[in-house]
């Protein structure tokens, strides 16, 4: 007897079937049959829900986006922080990737999924521009920041760091990246006419993202 299951909840159980699969045998290789099989539904009840395998990978992208931006919002939103924290709070906690975000992001760095890894780049900056702009906002207030284009700044930020610092986009080499990570700190600092050293711990986050992944590299 086949289970009835809320519609959201299935959408949620096939999400997280098709995570499991693409993780493991990747995106190009999974099937849909392997997803109804993984979830034990007929053809008829993914299709209510999805109408191809990459608006499933897409939806899985989005959740992970939607996730990060959302413990971006509740840093942004505590009033005992000050905007330098905030900042510091939501860089480092957005380098902090799971082992199932971690898998998915090396399945966006597959040739064929070009087109959704530029999306889910997209769709970073757009939905962390906002929150990231109300906490430079609060610095200025706090005296922390000077800028009169709080917004775009932010931008130009985002978009940089966000394709700059792709490891599927450049293969930077250690000291390349440990580079481009101190001239980013103090365009930072120049941008948001912050003070000097302010935003050096920077380049601690993309140490250690090195660092994973010049572990995973090596152990794989």
């Amino acid at each position: 007897m086949r289970i009835s299951k809320k519609p959201e909840e299935r959408k949620s159980e096939i999400l997280d079937a098709a995570e499991r699969l693409f993780a493991t045998k990747g995106y190009s290789r999974a099937t849909i049959n392997d997803i109804l099989s993984e979830v034990g539904i007929a053809k008829g009840t993914f299709y209510y829900h999805f109408q191809s395998k990459e608006e499933v990978m897409d939806a899985i992208v989005m959740r992970y986006i939607e996730s990060g931006v959302e413990a971006a919002k509740a840093v942004a939103a505590d009033p005992a922080l000050g905007a330098h924290e905030k900042m510091f709070r939501i860089v480092t906690g957005s380098g902090a990737e799971s082992d199932g975000k971690e898998q998915m992001i090396e399945q966006l760095h597959q040739v064929d999924n070009a087109e959704m890894h530029q999306k889910s780049l997209v769709e970073t900056i757009l939905r962390l521009t906002p929150v990231l702009t109300e906490v430079i906002e609060q610095g200025i207030e706090e005296g922390e920041f000077r800028t009169e284009y709080p917004r775009e700044t932010v931008e130009f930020l985002l978009v940089s760091s966000q394709f700059l610092f792709d490891e599927g986009i450049f293969q930077w080499k250690p000291e390349e990246l440990a580079k481009k990570a101190a001239a980013f700190a103090s365009i930072m600092e120049t941008t948001l006419g912050a003070e000097r050293g302010s935003f050096a711990y920077m380049l601690g986050v993309v140490a250690k993202e090195t660092d994973n992944t010049t572990g995973s590299k090596e152990g794989s």
